[in-house]
């Protein structure tokens, strides 16, 4: 592709992914679709906590947008496109599969979230709030929705005899794993780690002492999470 291909590309792949919950009718998965019907999963956040998906797709469309205006010809974020572009056209695809197939889901989020990764590395120090704040707090969402997908294909399919709460606190640690290793690798990333801390904090408002497990792990990641990124963007 030519230099003004691809950040074309990447707006079109952001205008279609924007665009998908207009077209589709996916509001959550199906309890029905899975051999073991998941009701109220507590590894799922509350139902607030997905608003953040109307920020992150208008961020995405202003990124891409200037991406083509200003900074088509930039090999900084051209190193960026790649990436970004394969998990954006996943991401089109995702809410269809979602519909019917929760496993494809699982596999097509884990896919969208390794290349958000690869693109949040590849951002440069520069245009932070233009590039790596967008990708960022794509990639922070996508790091929770690819632990919950865990849980709820782990359980809802009896892939091991462990409950829901327990379900629950192994993806989270994984989720947080992730989070943790990507913080490390680079710094600073606010969005990414307030996307991630969004969602646990989601994880204790639909838990609270109920389910005081998820509870509990949702608030060591908080703490662990706020306090690496923080200290990162200090020293970065």
């Amino acid at each position: 592709m030519t230099n003004r291909l691809m950040p074309l590309a990447v707006l079109v792949a952001a205008l279609a992914f924007a665009g998908m919950p207009f077209v589709t009718s996916f509001s959550g998965f199906e309890p029905s679709l899975y051999p073991v019907p998941q009701v109220d999963p507590p590894a799922q956040p509350a139902g607030y906590a997905f608003s953040i998906w109307g920020v992150i797709y208008l961020w995405l469309l202003v990124m891409a947008a200037y991406g083509v205006w200003k900074r088509a010809d930039d090999p900084d974020w051209a190193a960026t496109r790649p990436a970004l572009l394969i998990s954006l056209v996943i991401g089109v695809a995702w809410l269809p599969v979602a519909e019917v197939s929760p496993v494809w889901a699982l596999i097509l989020i884990w896919a969208m979230l390794v290349t958000a990764l690869w693109a949040l590395m590849k951002t440069p120090a520069r245009d932070i709030w233009l590039l790596r704040a967008p990708i960022g707090l794509y990639a922070g969402w996508l790091t929770a929705a690819s632990a919950v997908s865990i849980a709820l294909v782990g359980h809802g399919y009896d892939l091991a005899p462990l409950s829901q709460p327990v379900w629950a606190v192994l993806a989270i640690s994984i989720g947080l794993v992730v989070a943790v290793a990507t913080l490390m690798a680079r710094a600073p990333l606010l969005a990414y780690a307030a996307a991630v801390v969004w969602a646990l904090i989601a994880l204790i408002v639909q838990n609270g002492s109920a389910v005081a497990s998820v509870s509990a792990v949702s608030a060591l990641g908080i703490a662990v999470v706020a306090g690496l990124a923080l200290m990162r963007a200090r020293r970065g």
